[in-house]
């Protein structure tokens, strides 16, 4: 059976029907991600102003690094820089450094260096290296967990303890502004970030009774109490998204949170090839999907339903004269564009790149079928000489 111009390209019925119904399931799915997700897609306002607290509680900040040598003389002296009112202090916890990252550390100023004792078993290592800081640390009153490659701007400590303050918040989170030098993180980076805003809406992270939670890891400022309330760091000891782990043990303690995305807070850690980028995603997505082959079928066939579908039912739409197709998969594409623009437009990149989203999805898809590949192999979680330990199902 044939159907109008259909039939000139060879199309029966039942393709029509089915490329018409994944079509408008695609132009459904983005309709309730553009109007009803927490508004994901935006990338402002940012942290406000907000007025001094009556008295500047005490600030440490614990920098967990592991051969980082190259990276710190960029990043750490912006942290000393830090004209805080209150007492602040910096503790870097050296990982099992091989590449003089201590030595480095030492000669940029004035800061405690602790050597990580032995990891135990179970502990991610990252989640161990903060741990170890914490002990060094004592008791003040907040905890601000930093990355070694991570720059900030002037004043940025004294911003967050404001917001903290003002806003009675137990994690404040700043996720940091990525590089965009090279042609591979121009592609992969801003969608990185738009993902992960798909995955944990900002908005709702930061609102009261949201479920949603979350954080980044490259600056969270932690209320010490709240967090050791919580469990402190040995309740989520083997978790290799460390951040979001933090944000969701913040929030079931019953800790307010606030998570946005900054200017103020950069990462000057450089991913040159596509090789250190799909590394960096595939260490860990797998362990994201709590090692399910379950929720890796419908991960995949998600992002294949919201990114593929659209395009291809707009081309074969327009060739086969399925007008059905062709509008539902063109509109869905349309949407998702404009929801990609802003995140764009904040790395200072051309719009025009918002078309190509689905290309660089399905490259995400890609590297989620290599996290699993890579745990099945042993090498699950592998980053700079180590791999994850067999993982703790939640």
């Amino acid at each position: 059976m044939r159907v109008g111009r259909a039939g000139r390209c060879g199309a029966t019925l039942p393709d029509v029907v089915v490329l018409s119904v994944l079509a408008l399931a695609a132009l459904v799915g983005w309709l309730y991600l553009a109007f009803g997700h927490g508004g994901f897609w935006l990338t402002g306002p940012g942290l406000p102003e907000a007025p001094e607290p009556s008295e500047w509680p005490e600030v440490v900040a614990v920098v967990p690094a592991r051969d980082e040598a190259a990276v710190l003389p960029e990043t750490l002296p912006t942290l000393l820089a830090q004209k805080y009112p209150g007492r602040f202090r910096v503790v870097l916890v050296d990982d099992g450094s091989s590449d003089g990252t201590a030595e480095t550390a030492a000669r940029l100023g004035d800061l405690e260096i602790v050597a990580a004792a032995e990891r135990p078993a179970g502990w991610a290592g990252k989640v161990w290296a903060m741990s170890e800081g914490v002990q060094a640390a004592g008791e003040p009153e907040f905890l601000l967990f930093t990355d070694a490659d991570i720059a900030y701007e002037p004043g940025t400590v004294e911003t967050l303890v404001r917001v903290a303050a003002a806003e009675n918040r137990d994690l404040v989170s700043q996720m940091a502004t990525l590089n965009t030098a090279t042609r591979w993180e121009r592609v992969v980076v801003p969608a990185f970030v738009y993902f992960f805003a798909q995955l944990y809406p900002f908005r709702r992270v930061t609102r009261d009774g949201s479920r949603t939670a979350a954080a980044a890891g490259g600056c969270m400022l932690v209320r010490r109490e709240v967090l050791e309330r919580a469990g402190g760091l040995a309740a989520i000891h083997d978790a290799l998204i460390d951040d979001v782990a933090m944000g969701r043990l913040i929030k079931r303690a019953g800790g307010r949170c606030r998570l946005d995305l900054s200017r103020d807070v950069v990462s000057r850690r450089p991913y040159p090839r596509l090789a250190d980028l799909w590394t960096m995603i595939a260490r860990s997505a797998y362990h994201q999907l709590r090692y399910s082959p379950a929720l890796l079928a419908g991960t995949v066939l998600g992002l294949l339903l919201l990114y593929a579908v659209p395009p291809a039912a707009t081309i074969a739409g327009l060739a086969a004269g399925n007008d059905a197709a062709l509008a539902a998969g063109a509109l869905a594409w349309l949407i998702m564009a404009v929801t990609f623009t802003p995140m764009l437009r904040f790395y200072g990149l051309s719009p025009l790149r918002a078309l190509a989203l689905p290309l660089v999805a399905l490259m995400y898809s890609a590297m989620t079928l290599d996290s699993a590949r890579r745990h099945r192999s042993g090498q699950g979680g592998a980053w700079k000489g180590r791999t994850a330990a067999t993982p703790i199902k939640r």
